[in-house]
């Protein structure tokens, strides 16, 4: 208050003859702006913070980008709308949420990570309290793991002390120094506190690799016995996956008491995607790109990816990673 009055006595012209009924309307302003500034809806219009137990995540958002963004994917869809509007809705939930996304490249594993931040936080990955960790980027050497530990440790303390509900992604979890990843295993155990900081707001979202095989394989089975794609369930994948995963030395949770443990609440499958499904990505690009869409291109763009088995050639070999690269050879026809 002090110093607001002191700036105002400085900006007013003629101060040092105020008369008293400028001195009023000083000392009344002075008290209005200080009512604002600690007022939190006003003073977080102008800066980021941390969402507090009366803010709710923005499912509307979420289910729109999941349906409109994301292609083939019906169970990630049905398992990751759940899992988060179930979360953040729980008053008191007894560990953070921990997410295990599997597939192949270009199935939509990061788009979801994106769409999961954005409804917790309304600034996404651009948000001060989403974290990604690219392992070939922020833990590239195998023989500094315990340094990285002791980091890695150190930053989601901070960061979960700074805001209760902090997203932590982790990128590339199959490139991951097996053993790394047990360093946060403390905090996504069910401990109300660790030293006197609690957890279990906070989200973490692994993204890997391993275990797309292993999809890729249910997904053509059900293929070549006639059934539709959405009659698989997750139960048909995640118990294989999971075990799967834990046995896998290159998926970076090989062996990990994340599993053992059973702290990981989903492991949800990415499934290769068709012919039609990467026409769906061509089109969303286009669109994005304010184009009409073009179907002649669609299928020109669609026609020069690569596709496996072999002799089916069902499904995307990079699912829809190179659209956008592929549709700039074509941009100027649209």
């Amino acid at each position: 208050m002090q110093l607001l009055l002191g700036l105002l006595w400085l900006l007013v012209p003629g101060s040092a003859a105020l008369e008293p009924i400028s001195l009023s309307i000083a000392i009344g302003a002075a008290s209005v702006l200080t009512g604002y500034l600690s007022y939190p809806s006003f003073y977080c219009g102008f800066v980021e913070c941390c969402p507090g137990e009366a803010d709710r995540p923005n499912t509307t958002a979420l289910k729109e980008d999941l349906d409109n963004k994301l292609f083939g994917q019906h169970l990630a869809k049905d398992v990751i709308l759940k899992a988060v509007t179930g979360f953040r809705n729980n008053p008191n939930p007894k560990k953070p949420l921990a997410l295990s996304l599997h597939g192949w490249g270009g199935t939509g594993k990061n788009f979801v990570s994106q769409f999961i931040a954005k409804s917790i936080h309304k600034a996404g990955q651009k948000s001060k309290f989403v974290h990604l960790f690219i392992a070939t980027l922020h833990f590239p050497h195998d023989h500094q793991i315990t340094l990285y530990k002791d980091q890695l440790q150190t930053w989601i303390r901070g960061n979960v002390s700074a805001c209760a509900r902090s997203v932590f992604i982790f990128d590339e979890m199959d490139k991951l120094h097996p053993g790394l990843i047990d360093a946060i295993k403390p905090f996504l155990d069910y401990y109300e506190q660790i030293d006197g900081v609690s957890y279990r707001r906070a989200i973490f979202i692994f993204l890997s690799n391993a275990g797309a095989d292993l999809i890729n394989k249910v997904a053509l089975d059900f293929w070549r016995s006639g059934k539709d794609r959405k009659q698989i369930q997750l139960k048909d994948l995640e118990p294989v996956l999971s075990v799967a995963v834990f046995n896998n030395k290159n998926s970076g949770l090989w062996h990990s008491s994340l599993i053992d443990r059973n702290l990981i609440d989903y492991f949800v499958p990415f499934l290769p995607l068709e012919y039609k499904h990467l026409k769906m990505c061509i089109r969303a690009e286009i669109e994005s790109g304010g184009k009409k869409i073009n179907e002649a291109i669609v299928d020109e763009v669609a026609k020069e990816m690569t596709f496996f088995p072999k002799d089916e050639k069902i499904y995307s070999v990079k699912g829809c990673k190179l659209v956008l690269q592929k549709l700039l050879f074509y941009w100027e026809r649209l």
